[in-house]
């Protein structure tokens, strides 16, 4: 493995986990050649002819669908904190036997801190897909036999569309699923709503089992997954806790000055003039990302505007919006709590669609760039406006992407972060790891005033001469930093490199390096 410099100045692995590895070469650079992959050509011979495919259990399937060494094995989020079936998952492939597997999640959360043990003893050989807590704790401190890859929802999309990674058993907990495997995740005692983060393993995969708590009558319809791409239907007890699909990051804001950069940012887009009748917008499922939606709300509500979409994942405050005519559509592909669970389930005008239709880069048009306005947070944001949402200044890798990089491509991306946080500032000289590149990051709002990038003239004409708090970002760096008693200190790594980042072509844009604890 050599590293080499790529276009934003990182050194990058030209191989992962002995394959070879594009750099990174700019934003809209990198033009793909070739054709979309595909899986092997299957045949109705295979398949029961009266089109029960139902078994027994989790085994028989994995055993069916020809689990072995190496495999790559997928999984979906939308239960988030409450998923049930990943674990399952993995603990038959132990009781099989079966080593050096690759999960590839959508994402992974706290829950999924049991596949330690997997990864201990070589069930698992690697994680490619976001990670959080208990996991990329564990990768940081370079415990993982392979290197991890963390790619954007869209970007791990277009990795199996490219076939840059093939899945071989795709697993989809299903709400709601017939005999025949179409499936649908907004109904059941474990809705959960949209499943666009299993579209990609549904149509790529060799094979694709179904796990289901809820067996309906034929036909499961509506359907989010049709039963002609599935291998195996499998019944089971529970498959996830829909009440954790709530989380501490996807709720509201209560502090003083995260509800104060919500409101400076709802005050800038309306001053910038961003928020007219037919604009489209998204937010995070972070507090402040949350809050600017409230104010959001309120704002329309008294100025008579009307949205025309807004782009999910959702909850309740847009559902809300949607209710009270203030949207007219909410395209969705996951839910954050059970309130959008149960209007995708009820309202037509709740779309559900996967990261293909909004994420994708490697089509032919996606929604993100239909976005007049999109607020997100980060971990880092440096002088240049380039940002970090993966690792914080001391290096631990503690956070996913999710649909933070293809959210970027939206007309005005805005960054919502406090200026420091346990008393270490967040605007730094450079970013510990480059997750999103500066010419895609228009604004910068924190509880002491807005950045606006250099580049964007148009926002900075359109604020000029109102009573906005508009900083050099230079400048609030050094008032943040008087603060705190100054810059974050480097973080103590090691020479390992334990994952790599992908920007949304598939390319590399940064590495992850492992870290050393103070006493080591």
């Amino acid at each position: 493995m050599n590293l080499i410099p790529n276009a934003a100045g990182r050194r990058v692995p030209d191989k992962i986990n002995g394959r070879p590895a594009i750099h990174y070469k700019g934003v809209g650079a990198h033009i793909p050649s070739g054709r979309t992959a595909g899986r092997k050509i299957p045949s109705c011979t295979a398949y029961p002819p009266d089109g029960n495919k139902v078994v027994n259990d989790l085994r028989i399937a994995l055993e069916m669908c020809g689990l072995s060494d190496g495999k790559t094995v997928s999984t979906h989020h939308h239960f988030r904190d409450g998923d049930l079936v990943a674990n399952q998952v993995f603990g038959m492939a132990a009781a099989m036997k079966v080593k050096d597997l690759v999960w590839f999640p959508s994402a992974a959360f706290p829950c999924h801190a049991p596949l330690i043990e997997y990864l201990d003893n070589g069930v698992i050989h690697h994680i490619e897909g976001s990670m959080n807590g208990p996991l990329g704790d564990y990768c940081s401190h370079g415990k993982m036999r392979g290197m991890a890859v963390l790619r954007s929802h869209g970007g791990r999309y277009q990795a199996v569309q490219d076939g840059e990674v093939h899945i071989d058993i795709a697993v989809i907990a299903a709400p709601a699923a017939d005999a025949f495997g179409n499936c649908y995740g907004a109904s059941g005692r474990s809705a959960c709503g949209p499943l666009g983060y299993a579209e990609a393993d549904a149509w790529y995969a060799d094979r694709v089992i179904v796990v289901t708590d809820n067996l309906v009558p034929f036909p499961c319809y509506p359907w989010h997954i049709q039963g002609q791409l599935v291998d195996a239907v499998v019944v089971t007890e529970r498959i996830g806790i829909p009440e954790k699909i709530l989380s501490g990051t996807t709720q509201i804001t209560k502090s003083p000055d995260r509800l104060r950069i919500a409101e400076l940012i709802t005050r800038f887009a309306e001053a910038a003039g961003i928020i007219h009748d037919g604009f489209n917008f998204q937010t995070g499922a972070g507090g402040i990302s949350l809050a600017f939606t409230h104010f959001l709300h309120d704002l329309m509500r008294e100025k008579s505007i009307k949205a025309g979409f807004y782009l999910g994942g959702s909850n309740q405050l847009p559902v809300r919006m949607l209710q009270d005519g203030l949207i007219r559509h909410i395209f969705d592909i996951q839910a954050f709590d059970l309130e959008a669970v149960r209007s995708s389930h009820e309202n037509p005008a709740h779309i559900a669609c996967g990261p293909f239709t909004t994420y994708n880069y490697h089509g032919k048009g996606n929604l993100n760039s239909l976005t007049d306005i999109v607020v997100l947070g980060a971990t880092e944001v440096d002088t240049d406006f380039n940002a970090n949402v993966v690792t914080h200044s001391d290096g631990r890798l503690m956070h996913g992407i999710g649909g933070w990089q293809n959210c970027l491509f939206a007309k005005c991306t805005v960054l919502a972060v406090p200026s420091f946080r346990d008393r270490i500032p967040v605007i730094v000289e450079r970013v510990t790891t480059l997750t999103g590149p500066a010419e895609l990051v228009d604004v910068v709002v924190t509880e002491r005033g807005i950045c606006i990038n250099p580049r964007r003239t148009d926002l900075l004409d359109a604020v000029k001469g109102t009573d906005l708090p508009v900083f050099d970002i230079h400048d609030l760096k050094q008032q943040v930093e008087r603060i705190c008693g100054g810059a974050p200190e480097a973080p103590k790594t090691t020479d390992k490199i334990v994952a790599a980042i992908k920007w949304v072509d598939g390319t590399v844009i940064d590495t992850v390096m492992g870290v050393v604890d103070d006493g080591q």
